[in-house]
């Protein structure tokens, strides 16, 4: 019996949807297919409309979280803005001596507990996968003492982002900017403040052109640092000039 039901409920879809169309306002054609390909047509112009809605709507949440938390450090200090910035984020942060981290939960709920630590000072912040911005990073460039930072996957981080980080010249160990989509060489040149760096992860870095050739300036650069993500031979050979075979010995 489920199955005459079924096709009897099939057979009827068609004269309900006709039906639907007709008494839009929009419509006025009465040919079934006329109809729905005006439909479509109406539906489809306003689609660019909708990804303007969607870009300026992603803008002031992106502007929103990058805010500069001034009234949290005025009231618990540096560190806590630092802290509350980061978790709004998504990201976790870790403060010196203490082996634990704090993060948001899956539905980027998180607690104030990290205030029992708000004198502490903060020594690794996780921004991977973020929205952070170049006006974001205001709220952790005060971290003096940092040294870890992870900015892995954040999609607005770009070279002029990167220009801030050399106020870590003296204490940041360990960088990640492994795909970081707008990062450039300029970017990466800027990296040459950091002397103390001593871990730099820069793999899926697209917008980087001659990746063996940075590869090889970034080493003469920082060499203390072991870079990862990038290969010399990287950008140093097409299809059309493949690599010399190794010689025969």
């Amino acid at each position: 019996m489920a199955a005459p039901r079924l096709m009897q409920s099939v057979r009827a879809l068609p004269a309900a949807g006709r039906g639907c169309l007709r008494s839009s306002s929009t419509i006025s054609s009465s040919h079934p297919k006329q109809t729905v390909l005006k439909y479509l047509r109406e539906k489809v112009s306003a689609a660019p409309t909708v990804r303007k809605w969607r870009q300026e709507i992603g803008f002031w949440v992106r502007k929103n979280k990058n805010e500069l938390y001034l009234e949290m450090e005025g009231s618990h200090g540096k560190y806590a803005a630092a802290a509350h910035y980061t978790l709004k984020m998504g990201g976790g942060v870790r403060f010196h001596g203490h082996p634990e981290w704090f993060r948001p939960d899956r539905l980027g709920r998180y607690t104030w507990d990290f205030l029992r630590h708000k004198d502490v000072p903060i020594e690794c912040v996780d921004l991977s996968g973020s929205v952070a911005t170049y006006d974001g990073l205001s709220n952790i460039v005060k971290l003096r003492e940092l040294r870890e930072l992870n900015l892995s996957r954040c999609a607005y981080i770009d070279d002029w982002a990167l220009s801030r980080l050399h106020v870590w010249k003296d204490s940041l160990e360990v960088l990640s900017l492994a795909g970081c989509l707008r990062v450039t060489e300029r970017g990466l040149a800027s990296l040459h403040h950091l002397r103390n760096l001593k871990h730099l992860d820069v793999s899926d870095l697209p917008a980087v052109s001659h990746k063996g050739l940075v590869m090889i300036l970034m080493e003469e650069m920082l060499p203390a640092c072991e870079i990862v993500g990038i290969d010399y031979t990287d950008g140093l050979y097409t299809e059309d000039q493949p690599a010399s075979p190794e010689p025969v010995i």
